[in-house]
């Protein structure tokens, strides 16, 4: 492994996932930093040299093992990584798409990023052409970026995917394809080794691939240490709640991490309509299993699209004496006119926040006061660097030991904090955790020494 320069890693950006690709980057840097750092620290108190000379000769090393003369930078200090492939995207007048690479990635190890939701408008031919990109847009447009590398020599492709392409069609109830499988045989067939996503909505979607990988991420983390910051778990009178049949097992393992009771709001729905807003779901009878008067309601789901359904169900809670709610989703889409009924929604006091991932790019939302935005690309540059050097993705994937340590430390906290002060924590007040998640997760064996 080269700890100064991991040239084999390289990230290629679609338009629409800049932001989310940059982001991942700099935690990225981050990460190798503290490795590389870790690393000579290491070496220098078991050889007892100076970590200056520990640093000099891990750079003699990767120069003398490199296929170039010497890798470009100082001799006497970490060199830190360069992951961003240089790529230009290019936008025809008759619409077609083309991407050209402008670096060699011949045996690389590449990541491509796609931001399928990014609504907003996406600029093309160096920032000439602005364009706002539909779901199938996004799509070829990874279609042709996949094609690029693999015309480019590319070792291996990753897809980094947030949000999985119509991972909602992924059963039958009649006449209908199964688009979700199809739109990951495509990928497969393109030359994708491997898709990276988040909270993907039917596990069912994997069997459709040979033998592509799908490695589905959680961003349960997170939420909960932003759930920590807006409420006192250990005061507050909370309750979980699956917010439909499908939210069960998710919302059960917020429950058991909180050690709270689970409740359940069991929804009739006629499918024979078509959700389009607040007003007009496709929601005929609600009904709940469990006691929510007088409680702090926290339901989590894997995402909002026109978030008609949500809102019923807020206001069905609030209705019934829940004194507090607040909603978590992995993936905030808000489709249509969502952002607009959220706000009559929160003028209401149908809700008290909602919080969400910045998987999805997002930038109306975060002038809401009602939202709070997550950070998960420091879990997304902890996967990239665990696959990117062969190492397990157990600790990540099932992360019940991490949101355990999580809230363990926590309590201590609060405990600590009674004893210094006499009385309790005001229930709601803010309790930032400064501990970045890239921090708290384990590299695994390699950094042992």
């Amino acid at each position: 492994m080269s700890y100064s320069d991991p040239t084999k890693l390289g990230i290629i950006a679609c338009p629409g996932a800049e932001v989310f690709a940059d982001n991942v980057v700099r935690k990225l840097s981050g990460i190798y930093k503290r490795r590389f750092d870790r690393k000579t620290q290491a070496l220098s108190s078991r050889y007892h040299i100076s970590q200056e000379l520990a640093i000099r000769k891990i750079n003699f090393s990767n120069d003398a093992n490199s296929g170039y003369l010497f890798m470009p930078g100082p001799t006497d200090k970490y060199r830190p990584p360069r992951f961003k492939i240089n790529a230009r995207h290019t936008f025809f007048a008759n619409g077609e798409i083309k991407t050209e690479i402008l670096e060699s990635i011949r045996g690389k190890d590449i990541y491509i990023f796609q931001d399928i939701e990014n609504h907003q408008p996406i600029a093309f031919n160096e920032g000439a052409v602005k364009r706002v990109m539909s779901v199938n847009d996004h799509i070829f447009n990874l279609f042709v970026a996949i094609d690029s590398a693999m015309q480019a020599g590319a070792e291996r492709i990753n897809l980094v995917l947030p949000m999985y392409p119509y991972s909602r069609q992924h059963k039958k109830k009649g006449r209908e394809g199964l688009t979700a499988a199809r739109v990951g045989a495509m990928l497969e067939n393109l030359g994708a080794d491997r898709i990276i996503t988040l909270d993907i909505h039917s596990r069912e979607i994997e069997n459709c691939f040979d033998k592509l990988r799908l490695e589905n991420l959680h961003a349960s983390f997170q939420i909960i240490e932003k759930l920590m910051s807006i409420v006192d778990i250990q005061t507050e009178n909370l309750v979980v709640l699956a917010p439909d049949t499908g939210a069960v097992d998710r919302n059960k393992f917020y429950a058991n991490a909180l050690q709270r009771p689970l409740a359940l709001l069991y929804k009739e729905r006629d499918y024979s309509k078509v959700s389009k807003n607040a007003s007009e779901s496709n929601i005929s009878e609600m009904r709940l299993l469990g006691d929510v008067e007088g409680k702090t309601i926290f339901m989590a789901d894997d995402m909002i699209g026109t978030g008609g359904t949500l809102i019923k169900g807020m206001k069905s809670l609030k209705d019934l004496g829940a004194s507090k709610v607040i909603c978590a989703v992995s993936l905030p889409l808000f489709n249509g006119t969502a952002i607009d009924d959220f706000d009559a929604a929160y003028r209401q006091g149908y809700f008290y926040r909602i919080i969400g991932t910045n998987a999805v790019y997002q930038d109306e939302l975060l002038r809401r006061e009602w939202y709070i935005q997550a950070d998960v690309t420091g879990l997304f540059a902890q996967i990239i660097s665990l696959i990117h050097h062969d190492r397990s993705l157990s600790s990540l994937l099932d992360n019940r030991d991490l949101v355990a340590k999580l809230i363990k430390k926590q309590m201590e906290k609060g405990k600590a904090k009674q004893g210094n002060l006499g009385f309790a924590a005001k229930p709601g007040a803010e309790q930032e955790i400064p501990i970045p998640p890239e921090e708290v997760i384990p590299y695994g064996a390699a950094d042992k020494p």
